[in-house]
């Protein structure tokens, strides 16, 4: 599944479709509502979602992003 898009809801209600590492941004910039995960919606606050992870001492691997809607 690599490459595949993610549908979000936003905050705002817009509707878009975001690469996995623009998901893990916008869910730590608190702008996203909901987002689908094997074939379901996922609420912000009410599902479970992945947290930072454990204990990890190594190098940052995941690449950083600037966000910009038209």
């Amino acid at each position: 599944m690599l490459g595949m898009n993610i549908r979000v809801i936003l905050q705002d209600g817009q509707e878009k479709e975001v690469k996995p590492y623009q998901l893990d941004k916008l869910i730590s910039l608190r702008m996203v509502r909901k987002f689908r995960r094997s074939g379901r919606w996922v609420t912000m606050g009410k599902d479970r979602t992945r947290g930072k992870g454990g204990n990890y001492t190594g190098t940052e691997r995941r690449r950083h992003l600037t966000v910009k809607f038209l």
